[in-house]
């Protein structure tokens, strides 16, 4: 990971794409971005870490058609000023950050890509996450694996895999937006699917550069989480 100075704000323009056209299949079908976690829905947590992070001048939304009143209404209500427009995303991720991209200001420079339902990124983490992208013209934040790995093979261990050589990527994922928009096009042309936003820029053939992520950036994916992204939030206010 680039350790480089933090600065308050980059000379380009940064838009942040928040994801946020899932089902919630593992919650129940219960929409968890709109779940109360400390006094607030998930979804208002995390457009307010970007509405506070200033090297991002705009915010784009992208929901399902239903979840767009809501979603709009619940903006307005946190006070999100930095929200530009609430968009409909596609049957697929691909789909839904390329909409998100077409929806941006015409003169954005860099998207920063992130899941709607991590409510606790940091300001730092966002803040590198874009220097980096600017710097090298793609970045993403990854925490160090903490767990043993192992292969497995006809369920039976197989061999070790060296853990110092893996982490876990989160988001924001940030990129210039013409080589973002060339990545996603060609995953959707070819039919061709991807882990992640990263995976898609690096079969271009760029290198995307590792930032440090958080332990803390959870995603909030099964009930479980709720309780523990209220003990990190409750113990940053202790």
């Amino acid at each position: 990971m680039q350790g480089r100075k933090k600065k308050k704000s980059v000379p380009v323009a940064v838009c942040a794409v928040i994801v946020a056209a899932g089902s919630s299949r593992r919650m129940g079908g219960e929409n968890k971005l709109l779940l109360p976690l400390a006094g607030a829905p998930v979804l208002a947590h995390t457009l307010a870490a970007f509405e506070k992070c200033a090297a991002v001048r705009d915010i784009v939304l992208v929901c399902r058609e239903q979840d767009i009143i809501p979603y709009t209404d619940l903006a307005r209500t946190f006070g999100i000023s930095k929200l530009r427009t609430v968009t409909r995303g596609g049957d697929s991720r691909t789909a839904s950050v390329l909409a998100g991209i077409t929806a941006a200001p015409e003169d954005t420079v860099l998207v920063a890509v992130h899941d709607g339902a991590r409510p606790l990124v940091s300001e730092a983490v966002i803040t590198e996450a874009v220097h980096a992208a600017a710097e090298y013209g793609a970045a993403a934040p990854v925490v160090p694996v903490k767990d043993s790995i192992k292969r497995i093979k006809k369920g039976c261990i197989a061999a070790d895999v060296p853990r110092d050589t893996l982490a876990a990527v989160q988001t924001p994922q940030v990129f210039r937006r013409e080589v973002l928009l060339r990545a996603l096009t060609d995953a959707q042309r070819e039919n061709r699917s991807f882990t992640d936003d990263c995976a898609a820029v690096e079969a271009l053939g760029q290198i995307v550069c590792a930032t440090h992520g958080s332990y803390e950036n959870i995603k909030i994916t099964t009930p479980e989480d709720i309780p523990a992204a209220e003990a990190f939030l409750n113990r940053e206010e202790d």
